[in-house]
């Protein structure tokens, strides 16, 4: 099913408030700009017009009634298919995620852990020997700088950042398109790895949380610099979310027999993200 563009509007028309209609409404879309304009895609045509219908009576995104027009029946048993076809690089990386949760038992199959390791290891009796990452890389295996980012060693670790992806992911995938939520993705979780192996040395790590502080980092400063209806967080959350990084950092988590934080991927997504949101930020203000 390929995606339908609902709208097409001049770059000064504000979006915002309808977009922020249509996450209220469950609607699944995403906005891009193409040649001039920005498009307003939904996954498909039965949808668009439902779409078009309420924003031409609501353009300004103040809706009248909490739901659409009625859709045909028979086509809501397929909402959540369409809601996750719309958001595919959101979906395809939770589901990696789940995958790789399942088939290594949230860590406890180390042998596969570690082909996804950001260096390799082999166990001997009480002690792991990490390979360089120079070696893994000449052999072939890419990967490795990424692939951390998808194993989680526990299922509140695993249940956590999914919840925080899908909130934090769709958010970018709806407004600023599914190749830039990937390549986001991809660059948060090089920078954050590479962060930690560089200031934790070799060891057994991975998780979304530095992925997820860049998807946090880049909403946030995206949104101040170029307010929009997608990357509006609601009250609170960033300063939360900098708060249990402080806690974190304090050393507290460990203290208490939860586990090491990987607490320098953290701050590397952070930062990161920051930078991404300053700078799409500032280029989404100057288009306006």
């Amino acid at each position: 099913m390929s995606p339908v563009a609902a709208l097409r509007l001049p770059l000064n028309d504000d979006l915002g408030a309808f977009v922020a209609l249509l996450q209220r409404l469950g609607v699944p879309h995403r906005v891009s700009e193409e040649s001039g304009e920005q498009v307003l895609w939904v996954p498909d045509e039965t949808l668009a017009q439902r779409v078009r219908e309420l924003y031409a009576q609501y353009p300004a995104g103040i809706a009248g009634s909490d739901r659409l027009p009625a859709a045909p029946a028979g086509s809501t048993g397929h909402a959540v298919l369409a809601r996750l076809l719309a958001l595919p690089v959101t979906a395809l990386v939770l589901l990696a995620t789940f995958a790789v949760a399942l088939a290594s038992w949230f860590g406890d199959n180390l042998q596969l852990i570690s082909w996804l390791t950001f260096t390799d290891f082999r166990v001997e009796g009480d002690y792991a020997y990490f390979l360089p990452l120079a070696d893994s890389l000449a052999a072939g295996q890419w990967w490795r700088p990424f692939s951390p980012m998808l194993v989680h060693f526990g299922v509140l670790h695993l249940a956590m950042n999914s919840l925080w992806f899908w909130e934090l992911g769709r958010r970018i995938e709806g407004r600023q398109g599914s190749l830039m939520l990937l390549a986001l993705t991809l660059l948060f979780s090089l920078v954050s790895n590479l962060v930690q192996f560089v200031f934790g040395g070799p060891a057994i790590f991975g998780g979304l949380s530095g992925v997820l502080y860049g998807l946090l980092g880049h909403c946030w400063l995206f949104q101040r610099l170029a307010p929009n209806g997608h990357f509006r967080l609601p009250p609170g959350v960033v300063g939360m979310m900098l708060i249990w990084l402080v806690v974190c950092l304090s050393g507290l988590i460990g203290a208490l027999g939860f586990g090491e934080i990987a607490n320098a991927a953290h701050v590397g997504g952070l930062l990161i993200g920051c930078v991404t949101g300053v700078l799409g930020g500032l280029l989404a203000r100057r288009r306006r």
